[in-house]
């Protein structure tokens, strides 16, 4: 039985204007992202989508926002084909597709953007929308891992960890965990905590289930409850506390 079920379950982003509502009003660097895109910027033209998608400034608009990046996509911009990869994949502001969702993701991944080959690695790896290829997903997350994608990082590292596609390597899988952790990525705190906790070091584990804590989605903050009470350790009893809440 491997680490990850023996311990506590380690767990493996052409120009056309859009009119705001006439009542809202926008503060002012929203604005700015607005009348940017609206000057052509595709950085900001998926970052006014992403508005349009979720904002406490306005109602969300999802097929404006899929407008939008639409627009910056016509021009190769990865992050936007990206963003056309997730409204497929969810639905916003289209019907649900997801062979749609594998074509832009890959248009991403062709543009060299880290979370369009992110997300199309996932596809490949769970076979969502596409054939079931893990080799094909290793070499994805492997070239966003060495691009410093921080999630890219993590699900490397469980491919060591388990020997999926690669020879299983655990010093290697604990390198990347701890990489996936320094870069930012909760999973991989909360990976690395993990490992810290089997080897005895208990504070170095506390501090990386500390910075995995506010960001961690319930099926960490559930692995994070069954695995904190084995700890002997005040920090722990703390830490312990704050997941609960957060649970409820």
């Amino acid at each position: 039985m491997s680490r990850h079920t023996s311990f506590l379950g380690r767990v493996i982003g052409r120009k056309k204007r859009s009119k705001r509502p006439a009542a809202v009003s926008l503060p002012d660097h929203v604005q700015a992202i607005f009348q940017k895109a609206a000057n052509g910027h595709l950085l900001e033209q998926v970052l006014w989508g992403k508005i349009l998608l979720n904002s406490v400034f306005m109602p969300p608009d999802p097929a404006q926002a899929f407008t939008w990046f639409s627009i910056a996509a016509q021009t190769g911009y990865g992050p936007a084909y990206n963003m056309l990869g997730r409204c497929y994949y969810f639905g916003w502001g289209v019907d649900k597709n997801l062979p749609q969702a594998v074509h832009h993701y890959a248009k991403a991944a062709e543009a060299d953007d880290d979370w369009g080959r992110y997300n199309l690695a996932i596809l490949y790896m769970r076979g969502i929308g596409v054939e079931r290829d893990l080799p094909r997903a290793f070499q994805l997350f492997q070239t966003g891992a060495h691009n410093g994608h921080a999630k890219s990082m993590n699900i490397m590292a469980r491919f060591y960890e388990e020997g999926w596609v690669v020879e299983k390597q655990s010093a290697t899988a604990i390198d990347w965990y701890r990489r996936s952790a320094e870069s930012g990525d909760y999973r991989g705190c909360h990976n690395y905590a993990t490992i810290l906790a089997e080897q005895g070091h208990l504070l170095a584990a506390l501090d990386w289930w500390e910075r995995a804590l506010p960001e961690a989605t319930p099926d960490i903050l559930m692995a994070m409850s069954q695995a904190l009470p084995i700890i002997e350790h005040p920090k722990a009893g703390n830490l312990l506390l704050t997941v609960r809440e957060r649970l409820q």
